[in-house]
């Protein structure tokens, strides 16, 4: 490999910019173990403009999704002050949550499918860490300190009052994005109309939101400011467990060894390609045969100086990397002005870029799509036994029955939850419970505003004479159109039978 200095992404006129990238170490520590700052180059191409155009997708839709009314309520809304959680129209109570176990493992497993076909395209494409890094902070660094030359410079100038200017106007608008974000995150939980009151009154009134909104939009400052791509790195556990998730048959960013070793300068053939070329060759033919034995790589490092995390993919696949396809785009670009064929840098697996033939269908695929199918077929059954009401039933506080001297008393609290977002009536019965035994409560319908809940008190008495020990019973709510009912199993408890005659001989009861 060329001993040239990669400046793209070190200060200049320092040791840190004679360092180039080696899979033995971390792009973003200084061979003295401080961090280095990396600058990437801008870069053109098909997959740069997808990207742009799926990540300003992405942030729009997380911005407007507060402001879509689905039944009443945002499209996504975690309202836990009320415990109700909504999404596209889909209320869960709290008694519900428990489903969302089956998103976060649906979630789980799409991941692993997806990464075992096409590698670590989440992390390039979707991952929120990258598309606001690349398309909202780095814009703004962008256009402030200009591309990755002049914030080089920059960089490594001393502190003068025109680059402090531009320093606090860069972190001012880094924080003015990192609140209004947080913000926006605060209303999937609060309403934007809330968030909004809130905003224009004095923050100890809402102190609890203030001190979140306050420690949140710190946290994305200080990762967007400076840790950056260091939370990849780092933190985050996909890169390690993707070489686990995939095969030498999933699809990632490769380069083209065979093709591109070894590696020549353009301008050494330059002149014996242009005698070629007037003889009567074509270009592309002339510049390949002015190579000689040297391979298409010109090795002009454009490749590591798009990099966002500073590495060279032509060592190979590496932990650092996070399939962002920028090396496809500057390399098919310098391809094309030399006039050789794109592709010396593209998405294909490791054995396609071996010469071999990719193979999609093969049993890691296969288990994983298994899993998945399972999982959509278990999460549909669980949430198809969701009922637009929840029943719960406990008993009150303080002796689990009571015995007087006419009956057997249980008391309970009934806590009816409606769900919907429309009033509803429900009938609420028991069954199973003996003859004689009178009830106290919900002898009549019971009328719910939208996602309202009543708790109310339920009595049995049973005589004393009568009594004969405890027993099951079931409390039963329909609603009115009897078009679903809950049910609870219930224990009417009591005294052991004998011990009450005995109790009964000696007061001179007669049972």
């Amino acid at each position: 490999m060329s001993a040239q200095p990669i400046n793209e992404h070190s200060r200049p006129k320092s040791a840190k910019a004679r360092q180039l990238p080696s899979v033995d170490t971390v792009t973003t520590i200084a061979a003295d173990g401080s961090l280095r700052d990396l600058h990437p180059a801008d870069v053109h191409g098909r997959f740069t403009r997808a990207r742009r155009w799926f990540g300003w997708g992405l942030i729009v839709f997380y911005v407007v999704l507060p402001w879509i009314p689905v039944n009443g309520y945002p499209a996504v809304f975690l309202d836990l002050a009320a415990q109700r959680f909504h999404f596209f129209g889909y209320t869960l109570a709290a008694q519900d949550i428990w489903l969302l176990f089956f998103g976060i493992s649906g979630l789980g497993f799409s991941l692993f499918f997806i990464t075992a076909l096409f590698g670590r395209i989440w992390c390039g494409w979707a991952c929120p860490q990258t598309v606001y890094l690349e398309f909202v902070y780095r814009a703004i660094e962008r256009w402030i300190d200009g591309d990755a030359t002049a914030r080089r410079a920059l960089s490594a100038a001393p502190l003068t009052p025109a680059k402090a200017g531009r320093r606090v106007g860069k972190h001012a608008l880094y924080l003015v994005v990192s609140f209004v974000i947080t913000h926006i995150f605060l209303s999937y939980f609060v309403s934007l109309p809330e968030v909004w009151r809130m905003m224009h009154e004095n923050p100890r009134e809402h102190w609890a939101a203030f001190v979140f909104v306050s420690v949140s939009a710190g946290i994305l400052y200080f990762n967007f400011a400076w840790f950056r791509e260091q939370l990849c790195i780092v933190i985050c556990p996909y890169g390690r467990l993707q070489s686990a998730l995939s095969d030498d048959h999933t699809l990632a960013i490769g380069y083209d060894t065979k093709r591109g070793e070894p590696r020549g300068k353009l301008r050494h053939a330059a002149g014996v390609g242009s005698e070629l070329a007037r003889a009567g060759l074509d270009e592309a033919r002339a510049s390949s045969l002015a190579h000689g034995n040297a391979g298409d790589c010109i090795d002009c490092n454009r490749c590591v100086q798009v990099c966002p995390t500073g590495i060279d993919i032509r060592h190979g696949l590496q932990l650092e990397c996070i399939g962002c396809a920028a090396c496809i785009d500057a390399c098919d670009e310098v391809m094309t002005k030399v006039h050789r064929p794109t592709g010396l840098i593209r998405y294909d697996s490791f054995v396609g870029l071996g010469g071999g033939r990719t193979r999609w269908v093969r049993p890691r695929i296969i288990v994983y799509l298994v899993m998945l199918l399972v999982g959509v077929a278990v999460a549909s059954f669980a949430f198809s036994t969701v009922k637009p009401a929840n029943l719960l039933v406990y008993r009150m506080t303080g002796a689990a029955y009571f015995v007087d001297r006419d009956d057997v008393r249980n008391q309970f609290m009934v806590r009816l939850v409606n769900k919907r977002t429309a009033p509803m009536t429900f009938l609420v019965t028991t069954e199973g419970v003996p003859a004689g035994v009178q009830q106290t409560g919900f002898r009549e319908p019971v009328t719910l505003g939208p996602l309202a809940e009543q708790v109310s008190p339920l009595v049995l008495l049973m005589d004393r004479k009568g009594y004969s020990g405890p027993f099951h019973f079931t409390i039963r709510v329909e609603d009115a159109e009897r078009t679903y009912q809950l049910s609870r199993a219930v224990e009417f408890m009591g005294p052991d039978p004998k011990l009450l005659e005995e109790e009964d001989r000696e007061k001179g009861i007669q049972r």
